[in-house]
Protein backbone atom coordinates (compact mmCIF):
# COMPACT_ATOMS: atom_id res chain seq x y z
CA UNK A 1 0.00 0.00 0.00
CA UNK A 2 1.26 3.33 -1.28
CA UNK A 3 1.41 6.45 1.40
CA UNK A 4 -0.46 9.53 0.20
CA UNK A 5 2.06 12.34 -0.40
CA UNK A 6 0.54 14.53 2.62
CA UNK A 7 0.85 11.17 4.46
CA UNK A 8 4.69 10.77 4.02
CA UNK A 9 5.16 14.33 4.00
CA UNK A 10 3.29 13.97 7.86
CA UNK A 11 5.50 11.36 8.31
CA UNK A 12 8.67 12.66 7.73
CA UNK A 13 7.71 16.34 9.44
CA UNK A 14 7.23 14.31 12.96
CA UNK A 15 10.05 12.57 12.38
CA UNK A 16 11.82 15.71 12.05
CA UNK A 17 10.02 17.54 14.95
CA UNK A 18 10.74 14.77 17.63
CA UNK A 19 14.48 15.01 16.96
CA UNK A 20 14.22 18.86 17.18
CA UNK A 21 11.99 18.62 20.17
CA UNK A 22 14.25 15.90 22.01
CA UNK A 23 18.39 16.91 20.91
CA UNK A 24 17.19 20.74 21.56
CA UNK A 25 17.18 19.80 25.49
CA UNK A 26 20.65 17.99 26.13
CA UNK A 27 23.19 20.23 25.93
CA UNK A 28 23.03 21.72 29.57
CA UNK A 29 23.66 19.60 32.70
CA UNK A 30 23.10 21.46 35.78
CA UNK A 31 26.39 22.65 36.47
CA UNK A 32 26.39 24.82 33.81
CA UNK A 33 23.81 26.77 35.41
CA UNK A 34 25.05 30.45 35.30
CA UNK A 35 23.11 33.50 36.12
CA UNK A 36 21.27 36.10 33.72
CA UNK A 37 21.67 39.63 34.62
CA UNK A 38 22.65 38.94 37.89
CA UNK A 39 22.78 42.58 39.64
CA UNK A 40 21.97 44.04 36.79
CA UNK A 41 19.22 45.57 35.59
CA UNK A 42 17.73 45.76 32.01
CA UNK A 43 18.97 48.15 29.42
CA UNK A 44 16.26 50.55 28.59
CA UNK A 45 14.11 49.88 25.48
CA UNK A 46 15.95 52.28 23.77
CA UNK A 47 19.12 51.60 24.47
CA UNK A 48 18.84 47.59 23.57
CA UNK A 49 17.82 48.90 20.41
CA UNK A 50 20.39 50.63 19.59
CA UNK A 51 22.72 47.36 20.97
CA UNK A 52 21.32 44.74 18.66
CA UNK A 53 20.16 46.71 15.17
CA UNK A 54 22.58 45.90 12.20
CA UNK A 55 21.00 47.46 9.60
CA UNK A 56 19.79 44.57 7.84
CA UNK A 57 16.37 44.61 7.48
CA UNK A 58 13.63 41.94 8.33
CA UNK A 59 16.16 40.00 10.21
CA UNK A 60 15.30 39.41 13.63
CA UNK A 61 17.85 40.77 16.04
CA UNK A 62 16.21 41.02 19.58
CA UNK A 63 13.32 40.46 21.54
CA UNK A 64 12.51 42.83 25.21
CA UNK A 65 10.32 42.53 27.70
CA UNK A 66 9.93 44.82 30.17
CA UNK A 67 11.32 43.69 33.33
CA UNK A 68 11.33 40.38 32.18
CA UNK A 69 14.23 40.04 29.19
CA UNK A 70 15.88 41.70 26.90
CA UNK A 71 18.03 39.21 24.75
CA UNK A 72 19.88 39.38 21.60
CA UNK A 73 18.51 36.78 18.75
CA UNK A 74 20.94 34.54 16.59
CA UNK A 75 19.71 32.60 13.78
CA UNK A 76 20.08 28.89 13.31
CA UNK A 77 22.40 27.56 10.50
CA UNK A 78 21.06 26.94 7.58
CA UNK A 79 20.25 23.25 7.62
CA UNK A 80 20.29 23.15 11.34
CA UNK A 81 16.78 23.41 12.67
CA UNK A 82 18.15 21.34 16.11
CA UNK A 83 20.68 24.68 16.93
CA UNK A 84 20.21 26.34 20.04
CA UNK A 85 22.87 28.64 20.94
CA UNK A 86 25.30 27.90 24.29
CA UNK A 87 25.62 31.32 24.69
CA UNK A 88 23.62 32.83 27.96
CA UNK A 89 22.05 35.79 27.54
CA UNK A 90 20.58 34.92 23.86
CA UNK A 91 17.76 33.46 22.11
CA UNK A 92 17.59 31.81 18.83
CA UNK A 93 15.16 31.84 16.09
CA UNK A 94 13.81 28.42 15.27
CA UNK A 95 14.08 28.23 11.45
CA UNK A 96 11.33 25.81 10.93
CA UNK A 97 8.59 27.86 12.91
CA UNK A 98 9.90 30.47 10.34
CA UNK A 99 8.37 28.15 7.65
CA UNK A 100 4.46 28.45 9.00
CA UNK A 101 4.58 32.52 8.76
CA UNK A 102 5.30 32.18 12.67
CA UNK A 103 8.28 33.43 15.31
CA UNK A 104 9.90 30.31 17.24
CA UNK A 105 12.44 31.69 19.88
CA UNK A 106 14.29 28.90 21.57
CA UNK A 107 16.70 28.59 24.39
CA UNK A 108 18.01 26.45 27.31
CA UNK A 109 16.51 26.49 30.35
CA UNK A 110 19.69 26.00 32.18
CA UNK A 111 20.74 29.63 30.45
CA UNK A 112 18.17 32.15 29.44
CA UNK A 113 15.54 30.26 28.57
CA UNK A 114 15.34 30.82 32.46
CA UNK A 115 13.24 33.90 32.32
CA UNK A 116 10.81 32.27 29.72
CA UNK A 117 9.27 31.33 32.90
CA UNK A 118 8.63 34.60 34.31
CA UNK A 119 6.41 35.67 31.02
CA UNK A 120 2.76 36.08 31.72
CA UNK A 121 -0.19 36.49 30.22
CA UNK A 122 -0.89 40.51 29.24
CA UNK A 123 2.75 41.28 29.09
CA UNK A 124 3.93 43.10 26.06
CA UNK A 125 6.77 41.65 23.96
CA UNK A 126 8.70 43.76 21.47
CA UNK A 127 10.86 42.41 18.50
CA UNK A 128 13.57 44.38 17.19
CA UNK A 129 14.86 43.84 13.69
CA UNK A 130 18.23 44.94 11.92
CA UNK A 131 16.61 48.31 10.55
CA UNK A 132 15.63 49.36 13.68
CA UNK A 133 11.95 48.07 13.09
CA UNK A 134 9.49 47.30 16.35
CA UNK A 135 6.98 44.95 16.46
CA UNK A 136 4.60 44.23 19.30
CA UNK A 137 3.04 41.19 20.54
CA UNK A 138 0.95 40.43 23.46
CA UNK A 139 0.85 37.17 25.92
CA UNK A 140 -1.97 35.25 25.01
CA UNK A 141 -0.99 31.66 26.63
CA UNK A 142 1.55 29.88 28.80
CA UNK A 143 1.52 26.14 28.25
CA UNK A 144 3.36 23.72 29.73
CA UNK A 145 3.82 19.90 28.80
CA UNK A 146 5.18 16.70 30.54
CA UNK A 147 7.55 14.33 28.71
CA UNK A 148 6.40 11.54 29.40
CA UNK A 149 9.49 9.71 28.02
CA UNK A 150 11.81 12.85 28.56
CA UNK A 151 15.00 10.99 27.05
CA UNK A 152 12.94 9.60 23.98
CA UNK A 153 12.69 11.23 20.64
CA UNK A 154 9.59 9.51 20.27
CA UNK A 155 8.03 11.01 23.91
CA UNK A 156 4.38 12.28 23.62
CA UNK A 157 3.47 15.05 26.32
CA UNK A 158 0.66 15.60 28.61
CA UNK A 159 -0.90 19.28 28.83
CA UNK A 160 -0.51 20.29 32.46
CA UNK A 161 -4.25 22.14 32.24
CA UNK A 162 -6.37 19.50 31.44
CA UNK A 163 -4.48 16.53 31.15
CA UNK A 164 -4.60 16.13 27.16
CA UNK A 165 -2.05 13.69 25.35
CA UNK A 166 -0.06 15.19 22.36
CA UNK A 167 1.97 13.48 19.54
CA UNK A 168 5.45 15.85 19.30
CA UNK A 169 3.76 16.90 15.78
CA UNK A 170 0.14 17.11 17.49
CA UNK A 171 2.29 19.89 20.00
CA UNK A 172 4.24 21.26 17.41
CA UNK A 173 1.12 22.39 15.18
CA UNK A 174 -0.88 23.56 18.71
CA UNK A 175 2.10 25.98 19.26
CA UNK A 176 3.84 27.10 16.09
CA UNK A 177 0.86 26.81 13.19
CA UNK A 178 -2.20 29.11 12.95
CA UNK A 179 -2.19 32.61 12.24
CA UNK A 180 0.80 34.93 13.14
CA UNK A 181 2.34 34.77 16.40
CA UNK A 182 5.61 34.78 18.63
CA UNK A 183 6.47 31.10 20.34
CA UNK A 184 9.33 30.73 23.39
CA UNK A 185 9.71 27.48 24.18
CA UNK A 186 12.12 26.00 26.83
CA UNK A 187 12.35 22.81 28.66
CA UNK A 188 10.90 22.80 32.37
CA UNK A 189 12.98 21.43 35.02
CA UNK A 190 11.02 18.91 37.76
CA UNK A 191 11.89 16.49 40.41
CA UNK A 192 15.45 16.60 39.71
CA UNK A 193 15.02 16.25 35.79
CA UNK A 194 16.26 19.34 34.00
CA UNK A 195 14.47 17.55 30.65
CA UNK A 196 10.65 16.85 32.29
CA UNK A 197 8.66 18.91 30.19
CA UNK A 198 8.43 21.59 27.75
CA UNK A 199 7.25 25.45 28.27
CA UNK A 200 5.37 27.40 25.74
CA UNK A 201 4.59 30.79 25.55
CA UNK A 202 2.40 32.08 22.76
CA UNK A 203 1.96 35.66 22.02
CA UNK A 204 -0.07 37.58 19.72
CA UNK A 205 0.53 40.91 17.54
CA UNK A 206 -0.67 43.97 19.73
CA UNK A 207 -4.19 44.90 17.33
CA UNK A 208 -3.75 48.21 15.57
CA UNK A 209 -6.20 50.52 14.96
CA UNK A 210 -6.75 53.35 11.99
CA UNK A 211 -8.47 56.49 12.22
CA UNK A 212 -11.47 56.86 9.96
Amino acid sequence: MTLKKDQLTRAALNLNLSLIFFAAIFFHPASALTKIYAGNTLPTFTDFVKQVQNGEANVLRGVYVSDVLALPITQQPTGNPNYVSDNNGEATQFSTASQYGNIGLLAHNTLSGRSFSQLAEGQEVRLVYGDGEVESFLVTQVLRFQALQPKSAWSRFRNMRGGEILSTGEMFERVYSGRRHVTFQTCIRAYGNWNWGRLFVLAMPVPTYTSD
